[in-house]
């Protein structure tokens, strides 16, 4: 950006302006005189070439000598979830949270990793195990102030789910999304209390020094563990299909992640249906008419689990 010459990635750009309208395209223009004013407050000098996602910027930096990344994104509802779980984890299997500025939402967090994801083990059992070790530690935490609740999710689905049924054009998908919205009424009295990460896939744990395996990008919500587990489920889904035995590797996975995390397998397939019911909705919401193959692939595998 200004400091050293980079432009805002096109890929950036389009994507706030897509979601964001005018309001993405204002955040997008001040970018370079953002990340040069928290360059400048936080005393930060650059060390690397800046990386961009969907939704943030992120610059390697120097504090005193310090490794660590400066995120800048635009201040969203999301953000402050995010906030309340990193100071809550306190890097216990999360990334460092170093510093925070409440009206940009600019963080500054430490220097994990960036080259090396899960998805770099190619023993899927392993790569599981290490997923699920660190959702463990995560999900043990009590869910504190300031989170939204599964419970206040759950019902907001159950009064989208008649309309968008509708909207399906195949009738197997539509009795699918009237199963999966009848399994998250029976467990919606029972929301559960627990931090979820809500996205926690093999892209979203990196390598580090003080632990292996540090977990990053979380999207904090209070509820059901059992609600966390699809990120872990759809992981690497190309390799899982490219293998040709869909449903045994997703069983084994599910197994392995309730085992470790001491889950009921009954309400872990019932709140799994709900992220696919959650997941279902969102593509509707954004034109879409069919399930995709992967979720119906994910219910298969759990039938009768």
């Amino acid at each position: 950006m200004s400091t050293s010459g980079d432009e805002v990635p096109h890929h950036l750009a389009a994507s706030y302006v897509a979601a964001f309208g005018e309001e993405g395209r204002a955040w997008i223009a001040g970018l370079p005189s953002l990340a040069a004013n928290m360059l400048e407050r936080w005393d930060l000098e650059r060390d690397g070439i800046a990386r961009a996602g969907e939704a943030s910027v992120v610059l390697p930096v120097l504090r005193r000598g310090t490794p660590a990344v400066l995120r800048l994104q635009m201040p969203r509802q999301e953000i402050t979830a995010a906030v309340i779980g990193l100071r809550t984890w306190n890097g216990k299997g999360m990334v460092r949270l170093l510093d925070h500025d409440p009206m940009s939402s600019s963080m500054l967090l430490e220097r994990l990793d960036a080259t090396r994801t899960l998805a770099s083990i190619n023993d899927d059992d392993m790569a599981m195990s290490t997923l699920a070790d660190l959702l463990a530690r995560l999900v043990a935490v009590p869910a504190p102030r300031g989170l939204r609740s599964l419970g206040d999710i759950a019902s907001e689905m159950a009064d989208q789910a008649p309309q968008a049924i509708m909207k399906l054009v195949d009738p197997a998908d539509r009795q699918h999304l009237r199963n999966w919205a009848s399994a998250v009424a029976e467990l919606a009295d029972e929301p559960g209390d627990r931090m979820l990460h809500w996205d926690l896939h093999y892209d979203n744990v990196l390598a580090a020094q003080r632990e292996p395996w540090i977990a990053i990008d979380p999207e904090p919500l209070a509820g059901d563990p059992g609600f966390d587990l699809w990120p872990a489920l759809d992981s690497r889904w190309d390799d899982v299909v490219a293998k040709g035995d869909t449903l045994r590797i997703v069983r084994r996975r599910f197994d392995l992640l309730t085992d470790v995390l001491g889950l009921d397998r009954a309400r872990a397939t019932g709140w799994t249906q709900g992220r696919l019911l959650q997941n279902t909705l969102w593509d509707i919401d954004d034109g879409g008419t069919r399930i995709a193959p992967s979720s119906i692939a994910i219910a298969d595998s759990l039938r009768n689990r």
